[in-house]
């Protein structure tokens, strides 16, 4: 009964209680969203590498180490040798390792140069392998395979021609367009930066570079084929992934390769490096989460604000219900009933917003950046900001539901000619 006559008493007052629960729903987005973000994020930076007991490359932090070799951000500051990596490659607690170049790209998309054990051994999510949804994977000197980001925006078809560009930018500054790659392969979608990446040879990179003495000439010399029995190998690479015989090997492994003698490098943890990233960006987090949440009360308080100035408009409507039998204590809990809903309509419609928001911007947000957003049901998180909510509004609510209460005592005491 008392729901009901909170309900009409709202449809009377439709367009001010539309504005306040829109607010509340804006404000409840907000900080859902900042929270699926969070989460979504850190769900996927852990589900980008598994499997991978060390990430080595040259004398660096454990931070740009991580990033730029498994999430293809930032760019490395120097290279190590060809000759130091198969030399611990080749140590006997080494069960298998991944060689990883970078520094050039494809219209905005960064070129991978590695060899067929990237196929082999590298994983992600729960040990899940790279599966090639059209084509073959192998790597051939002038053979490149895309990630399904990069296959899917670019319109790349098996047998297309590709030119790497040297550098990491939108527009490079030089093209190797005289020696172009041909796809022969595109991997099925992972939701990692594996999507967003072209992979080819490191003897086609070496193939690429090699002759060039400035940023935009090449001197005049072999064509393709020559260039492919010149470049059997490497000079140097970026990084290199590592996997051990023995998970107990893993610290001496790291220890012995933090001090190897030939040059400075640097041996990582991905789970530990994971961590310290997650330290330095949780000041931010929190920092969002808690604007978000002022947001959220700031739209609560605007609810309590509306229902105050209202009150005295309502003194009819008030003194009708008093008329036909109502009670003090009644009109106090239909204040309180009205905002309850509006806290509750508010909350409610503002977690269905995040989640059409979420179907409508996963395939964008998948394509652009390689992040994969889940849309799952409601979890427990919506739950509790949801009940979060409805439980301040009804708080809020005893401020206008005790002035309410007090003018009706005042309005039926008092004799009006």
């Amino acid at each position: 009964m008392l729901t009901r006559m909170a309900l009409k008493s709202l449809r009377n007052r439709s367009g001010s209680v539309v504005l306040t629960i829109m607010s509340i729903a804006v404000a409840v987005f907000l900080l859902l969203g900042v929270e699926k973000l969070r989460t979504e994020t850190r769900e996927s930076f852990l589900n980008t590498l598994s499997g991978t007991d060390l990430i080595v490359g040259p004398r660096s932090g454990s931070v740009q180490l991580l990033l730029y070799s498994v999430f293809r951000i930032g760019n490395p500051s120097n290279n190590l040798s060809w000759d130091s990596y198969q030399q611990i490659s080749r140590h006997p607690w080494v069960d298998w390792s991944i060689p990883l170049s970078l520094g050039d790209s494809h219209r905005g998309f960064r070129v991978l140069g590695t060899n067929e054990a990237y196929f082999q051994h590298l994983r992600y999510g729960p040990g899940n392998h790279l599966v090639a949804a059209d084509g073959m994977l192998s790597l051939a000197q002038f053979e490149a395979v895309l990630g399904d980001g990069v296959a899917r925006e670019l319109g790349y078809q098996i047998g297309d021609a590709l030119i790497v560009a040297h550098g990491t930018g939108e527009g490079s500054f030089t093209e190797h367009d005289d020696l172009p790659f041909r796809v022969i392969a595109i991997l099925e979608p992972t939701g990692t930066p594996v999507d967003r990446t072209v992979h080819v040879s490191l003897q086609g990179i070496e193939a690429i570079h090699s002759g060039w003495e400035s940023a935009n000439h090449r001197d005049p010399g072999p064509g393709a084929a020559e260039a492919g029995e010149l470049a059997a190998e490497p000079a140097e690479i970026s990084a290199f992934l590592l996997g051990v015989t023995q998970p107990t090997h893993t610290l001496q492994i790291q220890r012995a390769i933090n001090e190897y003698p030939r040059e400075p490098l640097s041996a990582i943890l991905p789970g530990v490096a994971l961590q310290e990233l997650w330290g330095l960006v949780g000041l931010a987090e929190r920092a969002l989460l808690a604007v978000s949440t002022l947001v959220v009360l700031t739209g609560l308080f605007g609810m309590m604000t509306v229902i105050l100035s209202g009150l005295n408009e309502r003194r009819r409507e008030m003194a009708i219900l008093r008329s036909v039998g109502a009670r003090p204590r009644h009109i106090f809990l239909l204040l309180m009933a009205e905002s309850t809903l509006l806290g509750t309509f508010g909350a409610v419609s503002g977690a269905l917003l995040l989640n059409l928001a979420m179907l409508a911007g996963a395939p964008y947000l998948r394509a652009s950046s390689g992040l994969h957003i889940s849309t799952s049901t409601p979890g427990a998180i919506e739950l509790l900001v949801v009940g979060a909510v409805m439980v301040t509004s009804m708080l809020l609510g005893l401020i206008p539901a005790w002035r309410a209460y007090r003018n009706s005592l005042a309005d039926g005491l008092s004799i009006r000619l």
